[in-house]
């Protein structure tokens, strides 16, 4: 077995090809990550025949004496079940790499070892997740191990929308409360587009906090990438607002003195008024909301009269699915519940292209104790998601000499 140099158009027709495929193990990518301080290369994995067998995308950069570490995001793409060759793969990284000045290589290869339903019950598992992670331990690929939150470079846990239902089954198969979010947000005018600009100066502002990248990072995917990104903006519309808002405000304003009036029907400790007097203090606590909104809307439709960008999302759509990449929302208007229907737009466009699903990117593996990730588990899980838990990350040093080094002056 032997490193090889690919260019890239023989990595990409491998690599598209392979049963761990990632966008992120893409050219596309690859060249994206150019522009902030890496160098990239695409290596081959060729055995005794010459035979192309395994392949990936590093991106690198030198750290420490001019040493360098190097990521393999979602790669090596690579057979790990069979125990020499990923003996001979270790051998080959630190033979050629560690020469070259490379200290360590970390890789998560997309691998899936688990699928848990969206109250965490387990489904399906790999039966070969013990081989792989025996293998590559034997070969000293050190393994970060089983987390459950964001321990890693990529997430270990991601929620998948399975697009195999007409669009009226998949509605109905999500949460309670998640339609009547969906249904909300529509009502009170959001209303949600494609921008066929793919205009990223616009969603910016909504995710820069959240992913800590600088804007030209996400306009090199679009250039990048180019037609399999789409951008999604929710946008108020301030007029559609102002009027629901209204109506919805009249609406439980009546119902909340029709409740006050049944209470004065029932003696006091009768069980069927405190019913009623739990609903009319549901009632009041609707009253409230609607009669901010009526007032928020009022203000937004002086100073927005052609509506108002709220939020954002940017998906990559690759190996018949999409892929959501990044969104964010403007807080103050969190009740408007726009992530809920940018999500539910998604779902109906790309299953009216036929995709496999919908991949609304991390959740965390945490499903019963609360958490500070439960909300988002939350919010993902009720569109009746499928959780795929993937087998995680690996460190091999290649040049232990100078790997120890890097860490000794690192802890001064």
């Amino acid at each position: 077995m032997k490193l090889v140099t690919l260019n890239q158009e023989q990595f990409d027709r491998y690599a598209k090809n392979h049963r761990y495929r990632s966008f992120y193990q893409t050219t596309a990518y690859g060249n994206s990550m150019l522009k902030f301080g890496y160098n990239v290369h695409y290596f081959g994995i060729v055995d005794k025949n010459n035979s192309l067998i395994g392949a990936t995308m590093i991106m690198y950069k030198a750290v420490f004496m001019n040493n360098k570490i190097a990521y393999a995001p979602r790669g090596i793409l690579f057979d790990y079940s069979d125990s020499q060759k990923v003996k001979e793969l270790a051998e080959c990284l630190k033979s050629l790499l560690g020469k070259q000045g490379f200290m360590l290589l970390r890789m998560d290869p997309y691998i899936p070892i688990s699928i848990h339903s969206n109250d965490g019950n387990l489904i399906n598992m790999n039966n070969q997740e013990s081989v792989i992670l025996e293998n590559l331990a034997t070969a000293k690929f050190e393994y970060k191990g089983k987390n459950l939150y964001f321990e890693n470079e990529k997430p270990r846990w991601e929620a998948l929308v399975l697009l195999n239902k007409s669009n009226d089954d998949l509605f109905d198969s999500f949460d309670k409360r998640t339609r009547n979010k969906i249904r909300k947000a529509a009502n009170l005018g959001i209303e949600v587009y494609k921008d066929p600009e793919k205009n990223i100066k616009s969603l910016y502002p909504f995710i820069k906090a959240k992913e800590n990248k600088p804007i030209n990072y996400f306009q090199e995917l679009v250039n990048n990438f180019n037609d399999t990104i789409d951008i999604y903006y929710a946008k108020i519309n301030t007029e559609t607002f102002i009027v629901n808002s209204r109506k919805m405000y009249e609406s439980e304003l009546l119902n909340n003195e029709q409740l006050a009036e049944q209470i004065q029907s029932y003696p006091p400790n009768n069980k069927e008024r405190a019913n009623i007097l739990n609903r009319k203090m549901e009632s009041d606590k609707l009253v409230s909301t609607y009669k901010n909104n009526m007032l928020m809307a009022t203000e937004l439709l002086k100073k927005y009269p052609d509506g108002m960008i709220i939020g954002g999302a940017m998906v990559i759509n690759f190996d018949n699915a999409a892929y959501i990449l990044t969104d964010g929302f403007n807080e103050k208007f969190s009740s408007l519940n726009a992530s809920y229907l940018i999500k539910w737009q998604m779902i109906m466009d790309y299953n009216a292209l036929g995709y496999k699903y919908l991949n609304m990117n991390a959740v965390v593996g945490e499903f019963e104790k609360k958490n500070p990730y439960s909300g988002l588990n939350e919010m993902k899980l009720g569109f009746n998601t499928l959780v795929t838990e993937y087998i995680g990350e690996f460190d091999i040093v290649l040049n232990n000499f100078t790997y120890n080094l890097y860490k000794s002056f690192n802890k001064k």
